[in-house]
């Protein structure tokens, strides 16, 4: 089912690439001064409400990774104990480098 969804994305997506991108010439490159200045006093408060939401969660992920390291050696011969610990651990520190990768995957895109 899986592969199947995939697969008609991928189609898709291989039969609409060209016309999406077949008229580039059209859109002016230039930014002008007064737009960018416009763009970055608008941006201002997304980037502080961002910062704070990437300090914050670097905090939380922090109790987690401890939480996660307590887990871990308390477990014993617990292999499930062990096995979650080892996941919490994981998934905190694939969060944060979504969180503070955030900017460059927006800049790339952009």
């Amino acid at each position: 089912m899986i592969k199947k969804m995939l697969l008609i994305i991928m189609l898709v997506g291989f039969f609409a690439f060209p016309f999406i991108m077949a008229d580039t010439s059209a859109i002016n490159q230039s930014i002008a001064p007064a737009d960018k200045a416009k763009f970055d006093d608008i941006l201002k408060p997304v980037m502080k409400i961002y910062n704070f939401v990437k300090y914050i969660s670097s905090v939380v992920a922090g109790i987690f990774l401890l939480y996660a390291g307590i887990a871990y050696m308390s477990s014993g011969n617990d292999p499930r104990k062990r096995d979650e610990a080892k996941n919490i651990a994981m998934y905190v520190i694939i969060g944060m480098i979504i969180i503070w990768g955030a900017p460059y995957i927006v800049g790339l895109l952009v």
